[in-house]
């Protein structure tokens, strides 16, 4: 059996091995394409959540997460009342920081006029790269980068348009998360190329 755990790890980026949340997050999630413009707004909301605070902090509260943020609905976000806002300021089971959950109605704002300016916020994002994910090719965690050109572009420009916690290290995470770009170390086995 340890010999089988082992093997798994080996053909997992090592960054969640430790955790059978994260593992399961990883194998089943990160790095595969959405297309889903309800999906990609969850995903932003997580990785703005996130922000100073580890991804498996935000993995293990996702469900409440959910429950909190209607669904991550980005049309009903961006009309929510500053009631509502406050109330979620009182919910222990989320990170209750105020200026990240008043980022989500503001930024829902700006993904709701990405929507209506791009078609989709899926195609504003695909669109950067050609509709073709960025492939890397590291073999060790180590050798990823934090931010790429991609993410630094892409973070100005959100910036440029009004929203908040869109640093290029956030950006870039966003875009390994929704398949934007796979950086799946060379031996993992849900890396979806060679």
């Amino acid at each position: 059996m340890a010999q089988n755990t082992q093997n798994n790890q080996k053909n997992r980026c090592s960054r969640c091995v430790w955790d059978t949340t994260y593992e399961a997050y990883h194998d089943t999630e990160r790095g595969v394409p959405v297309y889903d413009d309800r999906i990609l707004f969850e995903f932003l909301v997580l990785e703005w959540a996130q922000a100073g605070l580890s991804r498996i902090t935000i993995l293990r509260k996702r469900e409440w997460y959910r429950q909190a943020f209607k669904d991550f609905d980005p049309l009903l976000w961006a009309e929510l009342p500053d009631m509502y806002l406050e109330s979620l300021r009182d919910d222990e089971r989320i990170v209750r920081n105020k200026l990240k959950i008043y980022s989500v109605r503001k930024n829902a704002k700006v993904f709701v006029a990405i929507q209506e300016e791009f078609g989709s916020f899926a195609d504003y994002l695909r669109g950067r790269v050609d509709h073709t994910p960025v492939i890397s090719y590291h073999k060790t965690v180590d050798e990823c980068p934090a931010t790429s050109e991609l993410s630094d572009q892409i973070s100005h420009d959100l910036k440029r348009r009004g929203m908040s916690f869109v640093w290029s290290t956030i950006v870039y995470a966003y875009l390994q998360a929704v398949g934007v770009v796979d950086d799946h170390v060379l031996s993992c086995r849900t890396r979806k190329s060679r």
